[in-house]
């Protein structure tokens, strides 16, 4: 596969994160087990996409028939799945007509998981749809592709996940704009927080992290640094003794200040996460050639007010 055409800015998202991130000599399974995982998950690929097409006339129909083919699929990877949910029922409530929900970003796996607890539409990468067997349940579900390499697209992207929860939906985001190793990681960047304000919308902070067989967190899953999703996706489909763990927090009101409701979020996913925060630099501060680029594309009538992804 042809590596896309990136054209690197100031604000373009990077990670420190390396494959020196990945465990040494992590527990993994035989080539019986392996086998089995393969096949499975390949019947899982086929039929995801057409169960999600079938059940598009009846939206609980397909979110149902979309929780169930994404958690055959999560078995098949052999990531086992706990959801951790202590929210009142009145917090609970805020959330069910529609909602952005925020995470922090780990793997390709995320996706996956996430969709077993609640079928989402992803604001996913722009080549994620030209990967091998994501990019066929990627295109199938819809997800709206965000090319972090031009600034310019931002405030489009912004506009249709306000429309999307506007309309009930709820909307998945990784405001950290790239993958980290779980351990570390980066700050949630504010642009796409707007779209909760424009649309008067709850946001629901979800902390995801990975387990090994002692419970302890796990950087496992990482898809991090030079490795290729195909090695990823081979390295993962090896391991043994994992699982993912969901946790939904309060939600946060909307409010009227993006990076406001960006910090709040960033609290409420760290909290007691038992992460260490990356050195982060000063173009997460402030950008300046990257202010000008958004202030222009903020002129627009139709465009919302956003900032940096």
């Amino acid at each position: 596969m042809t590596q896309p055409v990136v054209h690197a800015h100031a604000w373009m998202p990077s990670s420190p994160c390396s494959d020196g991130c990945l465990p040494k000599n992590p527990p993994t399974v035989g080539r019986i087990v392996l086998a089995l995982r393969i096949v499975l998950a390949l019947i899982a690929f086929g039929v995801l996409p057409v169960l999600v097409v079938l059940g598009v006339p009846f939206p609980g129909v397909r979110r149902s028939l979309t929780r169930i083919g994404a958690r055959t699929l999560l078995f098949a990877i052999g990531i086992d799945l706990t959801v951790l949910d202590a929210r009142s029922d009145r917090e609970r409530s805020r959330t069910a007509a529609g909602a952005l929900h925020v995470a922090g970003h780990i793997s390709w796996t995320d996706v996956v998981v996430l969709t077993a607890v609640q079928p989402s539409t992803f604001v996913a990468r722009a080549d994620l749809v030209d990967w091998p067997l994501l990019g066929h349940l990627a295109r199938a579900m819809k997800v709206l592709p965000i090319d972090r390499a031009r600034l310019r697209e931002l405030p489009g992207v912004v506009d249709q996940v306000a429309e999307r929860v506007r309309a009930g939906g709820s909307v998945v985001v990784f405001p950290e704009a790239t993958t980290w190793c779980g351990r570390a990681y980066g700050s949630l960047r504010p642009a796409l927080l707007q779209a909760a304000i424009d649309s008067e919308t709850w946001v629901q902070p979800i902390r995801l992290r990975y387990l090994d067989g002692t419970g302890e967190q796990t950087t496992a899953t990482c898809f991090v640094g030079d490795e290729t999703i195909g090695a990823s996706i081979g390295r993962i489909f090896r391991l043994g003794g994992l699982r993912a763990e969901v946790e939904f927090t309060a939600p946060e009101a909307p409010g009227s200040d993006r990076r406001d409701l960006a910090r709040r979020c960033e609290v409420a996913i760290r909290r007691d996460a038992g992460v260490e925060p990356a050195e982060r630099p000063r173009k997460d501060v402030y950008d300046p050639t990257v202010h000008e680029v958004m202030t222009e594309a903020e002129r627009s009538p139709s465009a919302p007010t956003v900032a940096a992804a």
